[in-house]
Parts: structure tokens; C-alpha cells; sequence
């Protein structure tokens, strides 16, 4: 699926199944309690912190999915062209970090 395709699949799901979007700011602390979800299971699988039994049941791949579904539903109400954008940032960071990353002592 691309990103294109992804964006026409949730607005899809929206107007059908959802009945319509969140406004905006609201669909902005739902992206806020996802990523918070995401880092919680990075902390305790990645960080220092241990599981609690609660936590368990939550798997990371689910977590990045949430994210990008409220991702694509506040790029679908906004107007935004999540592919075209991604294409101008990729851009983007190729000119200006073509030589900085490979000159970083930290990253070899």
C-alpha cells in the first residue's frame, strides 16, 4: 500500500465506518497519547524500565499502527499530501546533510 493509497483507505474508513473525523486538535492529543504508547513499550523492550503486567499486552508493531492512522487522518483533514510532502523532506535532508552525517565521528 502507499502512502497515497493509505490516506484514501482511512478517509474510506472514516466516512463509513467512523461516521467523520475528530476535529483537528482533538485527533492531535489522540497522536499524542498514541506516541506516548510507543515510547512506553520502547522504554521497557529498548530502555531500562521493566513491564508491567498491563503492559505486556501491547505490541509495538500495533502502537506505530495507531500512530500512523491518526497521522493520515490529520493529514486527510487538513489537506495535506503526506507522499508529496515526504518526497520534499527526503529532499530536503539530502542537500543539507549530504556531507554531515558521513563527516560525524559519532556515527562510525
Amino acid at each position: 500500500m502507499t502512502i497515497s493509497q493509505a490516506q484514501q483507505t482511512v478517509n474510506e474508513w472514516i466516512t463509513t465506518t467512523g461516521v467523520r473525523y475528530y476535529n483537528e486538535l482533538t485527533n492531535m492529543a489522540i497522536l499524542t497519547e498514541e506516541v506516548g504508547e510507543v515510547a512506553r513499550i520502547m522504554a521497557r523492550t529498548y530502555g531500562e524500565q521493566s513491564f508491567k503486567e498491563s503492559d505486556k499486552k501491547h505490541e509495538l508493531g500495533e502502537e506505530l499502527a495507531d500512530v500512523l492512522f491518526v497521522l493520515l487522518c490529520i493529514a486527510n483533514q487538513t489537506g495535506v499530501d503526506l507522499t508529496a510532502e515526504l518526497n520534499k523532506n527526503i529532499e530536503k535532508k539530502t542537500k543539507r546533510d549530504s556531507e554531515r552525517h558521513k563527516n560525524n565521528p559519532k556515527l562510525k
